[in-house]
């Protein structure tokens, strides 16, 4: 088994049995023209059949060597592979697309190298504090050793469903939805940082199938139902007390600078119960959420 940390955890992968290497292959024009010079000259001798049987049995050779050559023949598309075995023996990998001839007589399992998208479900998860969340992702990946992808799983399209499920659930249940903390990671506020946590874990568990990820983005992140419109109602309180604590924060240096600008201008003496007073009165009028009544004072500063 093959341990792969990411991210302070763990993945037990086992290791792989065998890579990716190229097959003996040339190019299949100069092979596919030979198959019909081959099959030209057979014709000719076994139209000569009359003539003596030698003719009859170097036909049949020429038609064998041609069999044998042209089996050797492929075409291969872009974006396509082909694993050759022979006996069940891996050969090796043909990636040049075109015609091309290797071995003759192999087994040819076609591979795609093209990009892929995989989204996964809605899944039902809980956070690290417990709450009931749901998460889906896409992961965009394609195969990198195509070796792997054929011997080291039964079915890698499936493998990689499955891993990307796993790890999406495993990253789900080890950070909160929210969190007020800023040191904390949270799936809603730090989600290149997630991303990158889950590329990493994904990319880590399915090495073994020879399949590079390219990049995983979380697509539905948001509480469940049952619990959606509590936890609306504690993001929404949570809001008003910073709101609160910001125009707070803004009145008290607001009050500061006018009573510094006060003394410093000499305009008015104030004792320290009309400046209690005075303070008391501005942040009234600066933190309250509707409008003011002023009362005008036509006495003194005392009346």
């Amino acid at each position: 088994m093959a341990a792969r940390e990411v991210e302070g955890v763990v993945v037990e992968m086992p290791e792989a049995r065998v890579s990716e290497k190229a097959a003996p292959n040339v190019s299949g024009w100069p092979m596919a023209l030979l198959v019909l010079v081959l099959l030209g000259a057979a014709g000719y001798f076994l139209s000569q059949a009359e003539r003596g049987g030698g003719f009859v049995a170097a036909g049949a050779v020429l038609v064998f060597v041609a069999v044998v050559v042209a089996s050797g023949l492929l075409a291969i598309a872009p974006g396509q592979a082909r694993v050759v075995q022979l006996l069940g023996r891996y050969v090796g990998t043909v990636r040049t697309d075109g015609l091309r001839w290797t071995v003759p007589f192999t087994q040819r399992n076609r591979l795609s190298t093209r990009i892929r998208n995989h989204e996964t479900g809605v899944s039902k998860v809980n956070d690290v504090e417990g709450n009931p969340i749901e998460m889906a992702a896409v992961v965009v990946w394609r195969v990198e050793d195509t070796a792997k992808a054929v011997f080291e799983v039964d079915d890698f399209v499936e493998f990689v469903a499955i891993q990307t499920e796993t790890a999406v659930r495993h990253i789900a249940g080890n950070y909160p939805y929210d969190s007020s903390d800023s040191t904390q990671l949270s799936l809603r506020e730090n989600a290149d940082e997630i991303t990158a946590k889950l590329s990493a874990e994904i990319s880590a568990r399915v090495a073994s199938a020879g399949v590079l990820v390219i990049e995983s983005r979380i697509t539905r992140l948001a509480y469940s139902p049952e619990i959606a419109q509590a936890m609306l109602r504690r993001q929404q309180a949570g809001a008003v007390v910073a709101a609160r604590r910001q125009i707070v924060e803004g009145a008290v240096g607001m009050v500061e600078a006018a009573l510094h600008r006060l003394d410093a201008a000499d305009v008015v003496d104030l004792d320290d119960e009309r400046k209690a007073a005075m303070v008391s009165n501005l942040l009234v009028v600066l933190c309250g959420d509707r409008d003011v009544q002023p009362v005008v004072n036509t006495g003194s500063l005392y009346q």
